[in-house]
Order: structure tokens, then sequence, then C-alpha cells
């Protein structure tokens, strides 16, 4: 990857609806360069997708919470298919600590909420944290652009 290429990756990441014209002209391009450029990296598995940013509060979820879960080792295969049905479920990741996944969700309401944690505890023990603001919201990664 070279310097056009995480130019392209950082003006992506601020807005992946970039016109290729305007991102042609950010990198000192043709816009059919751009293109290649950007399917090269879909195609390597840099660039996963595209998506929008929402106001979930404006949807009906008033509710974010990260919902920490102690499983055992052996539970993992039962449990990865099972929380991906979840569509409140936004993230879950395998973490270190005194709990095994940390998982991120969002909810209408506190019952919903409790509802969930009803179900996940029958993995293990639960610790709950609800988000009351969050004063860094989702961010794009910084790119190292070689000069």
């Amino acid at each position: 990857m070279d310097k056009i290429d995480a130019k392209l990756i950082s003006l992506l990441q601020k807005d992946a609806r970039m016109p290729l014209k305007v991102l042609a002209s950010q990198v000192f391009l043709s816009a059919p360069a751009v293109s290649s450029r950007i399917e090269k990296l879909e195609k390597q598995g840099i660039i996963l997708g595209y998506n929008a940013v929402i106001d979930k509060q404006k949807l009906g979820y008033h509710i974010t919470a990260f919902v920490s879960l102690e499983i055992s080792a052996n539970q993992k295969q039962e449990f990865y298919p099972f929380i991906e049905k979840f569509p409140n479920v936004l993230e879950c990741s395998c973490v270190t600590g005194n709990y095994s996944m940390l998982i991120k969700v969002a909810f209408p309401s506190t019952q919903e909420l409790d509802a969930f944690i009803g179900q996940l505890q029958r993995f293990g023990k639960t610790s709950t944290q609800i988000v009351f603001s969050t004063p860094v919201p989702h961010r794009e990664i910084r790119i190292a652009e070689e000069e």
C-alpha cells in the first residue's frame, strides 16, 4: 500500500460516498485509476464495506449498553451462532480480563435490554454498563500517509 492508497482510505473513511471524480482530484489521478485502486483494496480485504452512520436515538434505540459475559472456551462454538442472530448486537468481541466477551448493544428500552441479558445468562455471568453519553463517537482509523 502506497501513500495514494493511504490517502484514498482516509478520504473514504470520512465520506464513503465521495464521487470518484472528487477522490481522483484529491490524489491527482484519473477516475478510472482511482476506481482500480479501490477495487484492489477491496479484493485485498483492506476495505471490507461501506456503512451509513445513523442516529440510533432518532430510530427509537434509546439504550446503548456494553454487556460483559463470562463464558468458557468450550461454549464459544454454541455462543457465536447464538449471538449473531440478534440484530440489536452492534458488536461482539472476545476480550481479555475477567469476562470473555464484550457485547455492544442498542435497544429501544431497558425492558428489552433486560430480556436480552436474561437470554445471555444461560452462558454465564454478565455485567452491564449503560451508556449515558459518547464524548468520542465512532471515528475513522488514522492511516499513516508516507511523505
